[in-house]
């Protein structure tokens, strides 16, 4: 079965690299004398980015991973957000830094923040790739973005269209045809 689409690039695999570098050095500067940074990933898009970020990371860490969803298979967010794999460890009064690919309405974001944060961590930060702020639906903004991007749907760097796309290199816009 083909790809009924195209894809433009819009941020290149250099310009991630080196995006991560700079977010990487001031996390460093918020965690800077944890005994471990928790690094939580939601699952599925962020795995490159998590990946790349805690190798840049000059700080102890443990990783973690929870899959929320209000995507499935479709290009609109359903804003009914589910929990499909909570963390293994315990977050108590440890450190934790929920790593997301992309934020757009916000729902996602905003119903993993409430999450981890009724289990009381000591400090808890978030880190987002990519920002849509003209979608947002719910007041929240990550504490770090890589970049801020118009309202458009995007694929590559782990982001996927119904599970395609994840292993591009880079950002890239879907353009479906008219």
């Amino acid at each position: 079965m083909g790809q009924d689409y195209s894809i433009d690039q819009m941020i290149s695999a250099k310009s991630i690299a080196a995006r991560i570098e700079a977010l990487a050095r001031e996390i460093e500067g918020r965690f800077g004398g944890t005994d471990k940074l928790v690094v939580v990933g939601l699952l599925r898009g962020s795995f490159v980015f998590i990946a790349d970020l805690v190798r840049e990371l000059d700080l102890p860490v443990e990783v973690d991973f929870l899959e929320a969803s209000s995507y499935g298979d479709a290009m609109e967010s359903s804003r009914e957000v589910r929990i499909l794999k909570d963390l293994r460890g315990e977050i108590a009064g440890r450190d934790v830094l929920v790593v997301e690919d992309i934020v757009d309405t916000g729902h996602t974001l905003s119903a993993v923040v409430k999450l981890l944060s009724s289990r009381e961590p000591a400090r808890l930060e978030t880190i987002a790739l990519l920002d849509k702020p003209s979608r947002r639906e719910v007041d929240i903004r990550a504490t770090w973005t890589g970049f801020e991007i118009p309202d458009a749907f995007v694929v590559g760097y782990g982001i996927d269209y119904a599970q395609r796309n994840r292993n591009l290199p880079y950002i890239g816009e879907v353009r479906l045809p008219d």
